[in-house]
This record gives structure tokens, C-alpha cells and sequence, in this order.
């Protein structure tokens, strides 16, 4: 997709501050530093839009970006970082789930993995959630260029056996460096607008 306009609308640290638009959302949810806001630079072809911390546990709000006045994509905190506190952590959590739960224009959670890493007690709970509510998972498996070519398929079907992925559930692998997956994650999300 030709990406001509994509902007932050708000940085919301509570439900109060969600944008109050019909919108429909795609929210990416993973563990801290797996990569989210660099899947969406590269969804935008923008460098810097989405802020990338080398800080795990860095984004502490919901960040909504408006995409082409149409949808927006919607950046949640990361989860499972253990040198924040554990209220800290609770707190997350509950602001998280409230939006998980309760937001009419949430049409699709894409759930992003480390590809280098079996999937964390956290992945697998996140999941579950998300095929609970919706559908279908994707789940996009991020830092595929830290891997040999070779090694893909092995670490791809240990995602799937640890997530317990079904078949209607997607999985590509993702290199933010050399944008591999960005036109099958593309093609998945406009799947997603023309259900709508």
C-alpha cells in the first residue's frame, strides 16, 4: 500500500484520552523491544513516526497514528519487563486490557514475537486473549535477519507449537532491516479493511 499520509493523533495515557473517532484500529502488542514501532516505520515508510527506544519497557502509553484518514494503527506498551515495578507493571496490564476489551473500532490485534526466542508465558497469554475476541492471530515474527536463512522454518514452527497456533491464525517472519514481510503483512491488514 501507498502510504501518502501518516501521523501521531495522541499519545494517551488513559481511556480518557483515546481518540474519539469511528476509525477502524489495528493494535500491534508484544513483550518490550520486540520491535513494534519499528514494524510501523516500516508499514509507513517513515524513519522516526513510531519512536523506537533501545529501553525496553520505553513506551508507557497507547500511541494512535492516524494512516491515510482512513484506519489507524494503534502502538500498546510493551509487556513483561521485569526492571519496571511490579505496580508499574499491574498498571500496564489493567490500562491495556481496558482497551483490549472495550474498544468498538479495534478490528485486529497483530502480535509480534521475537522469531529468535521460543514464545514467553507473556506470548502465550496474549494470544490466547487475543483468539478469544477476535477471529483470527497474526502473529509477526520480528529480527528474522538476525537469523540464518537456514534457521527460519525451525524457530517458525517452534512459535506455532508454543502458541498452539491454529490454522486460520497467520505467521510471517519480519526484518525491520530489510523490510522482508511487508508486503504479506500489507496484504493481511487490507484483508482486515475490506472486512470492515
Amino acid at each position: 500500500m501507498n502510504i501518502t499520509k501518516s501521523e501521531l493523533i495522541i499519545t494517551a495515557g488513559n481511556k480518557k484520552q483515546f481518540p474519539d473517532n469511528s476509525n477502524l484500529e489495528i493494535a500491534f502488542a508484544g513483550k518490550s523491544n520486540v520491535g513494534k514501532s519499528s514494524l510501523i516505520n516500516t508499514l509507513i515508510n517513515r524513519k522516526t513516526l513510531a519512536r523506537t527506544s533501545s529501553h525496553p519497557g520505553k513506551t508507557q502509553t497507547i500511541n494512535f497514528y492516524n494512516i491515510q484518514d482512513t484506519f489507524n494503527f494503534v502502538d500498546l506498551p510493551g509487556y513483561g519487563y521485569a526492571r519496571v515495578s511490579k505496580t508499574l507493571r499491574e498498571n500496564w496490564g489493567k490500562f491495556i486490557e481496558e482497551y483490549l476489551s472495550n474498544r468498538n473500532t479495534l478490528k485486529q490485534v497483530i502480535l509480534l514475537v521475537d522469531i529468535r526466542h521460543a514464545p514467553s508465558e507473556n506470548d502465550k497469554l496474549m494470544y490466547d486473549w487475543i483468539s478469544f475476541y477476535h477471529k483470527n492471530v497474526i502473529i509477526v515474527a520480528t529480527k528474522m535477519d538476525k537469523l540464518k536463512k537456514s534457521q527460519i522454518p525451525k524457530h517458525i514452527s517452534i512459535i506455532k507449537d508454543k502458541l498452539n497456533l491454529r490454522s486460520i491464525d497467520s505467521i510471517i517472519p519480519f526484518s525491520a532491516t530489510n523490510k522482508t514481510g511487508k508486503e504479506e503483512i500489507w496484504k493481511l491488514i487490507d484483508n482486515i479493511k475490506e472486512r470492515d
